[in-house]
């Protein structure tokens, strides 16, 4: 086992904690060891072996094993927003792990959805139209797990796990105050995919019918039979912030395009209108997914 002292061996002095660029090499957000998530990984290090902790004991402390701690340590795992808090706290960093936070947490995302993200936790309003997959902010914790399993290439598991705690965090918009205001229109065709299994799917429904009765969220249906739809250009996601400033998001085969032009989103917004319109009214939509979740 390596100890405080082997680690320290050979420089001439206690290690103490010192700014780790983060420039060169890769941003945030590519794959775990490279960039803020190595800056953060070192910072960690250098801070335990200050403390004199051995990564058993500092991991005890923590709540997760020593190998848990080596991956962090490493830049190969990256550390959710409370693990970063609680290790602040128990090293004794007064806010230099802290200092990195928000960046690691953009890290958890895949790159080219990391503005998004940041938009996201910004906006007033968001408007979102889906036509395969339920809206990822709607997803249960299982339903992501089969739609990422599903993925190809394959993802790893500590890949489609640190893919799920992001998409978790990103939950946070429903508890938000003040409240967003939070619009969205799937396809029928989402919601009777039955990604995962049935069983799945019939928590993901029951999901949906909680989410419904929220009073700053409003959802609506596509059905399969309606014979128009404004929608036939697929996904997109319309944001507001608080600023005024509008942003239209499109995603596509891991490929994501941010329109901020004023006359391109407004005719996104506009056709986000037509596309209520023509959709079930939210009472409605409720009445069907419950319909929905009743035959299966």
């Amino acid at each position: 086992m390596t100890s405080v002292r082997d680690e320290e061996a050979g420089r001439g002095q206690a290690a103490v904690p010192v700014p780790v660029p983060v420039q060169g090499g890769r941003k945030a957000g590519d794959e775990p060891g490279s960039g803020v998530v190595t800056a953060f990984g070192r910072q960690l290090k250098l801070l335990r072996i200050r403390a004199g902790l051995e990564r058993p004991e500092f991991g005890k402390r923590m709540g997760y094993s020593a190998d848990t701690v080596a991956s962090i340590e490493q830049g190969r795992r990256i550390p959710q927003a409370q693990f970063i808090e609680k290790a602040d706290e128990v090293l004794g960093a007064g806010g230099v792990l802290m200092a990195l936070k928000e960046e690691v947490a953009r890290a958890q995302y895949p790159r080219f959805f990391q503005d998004m993200a940041r938009l996201e936790a910004e906006a007033v309003e968001l408007c979102a139209y889906d036509t395969i997959v339920v809206n990822g902010l709607l997803q249960t914790e299982e339903c992501m797990r089969a739609i990422l399993a599903m993925r190809r290439p394959l993802l790893d598991q500590e890949t489609i796990e640190q893919r799920v705690a992001a998409r978790v965090a990103r939950h946070e918009i429903f508890s938000r105050w003040p409240a967003p205001l939070l619009s969205f229109v799937m396809e029928e065709a989402a919601l009777r995919r039955p990604h995962g299994g049935q069983a799945v799917l019939r928590g993901q429904l029951e999901h949906l019918l909680l989410i419904g009765e929220m009073r700053n969220v409003e959802l609506q249906v596509m059905p399969m039979g309606r014979e128009d739809s404004a929608g036939i250009d697929g996904p997109f996601t319309v944001i507001n912030r608080k600023d005024g400033e509008q942003f239209v998001y499109a995603e596509v085969q891991g490929n994501s395009s941010l329109e901020t032009k004023r006359d391109q989103t407004n005719l996104a917004a506009a056709r986000y209108g037509i596309i209520r319109s023509q959709a079930l009214p939210p009472r409605e939509t409720l009445d069907y997914i419950a319909k929905l979740l009743g035959e299966l």
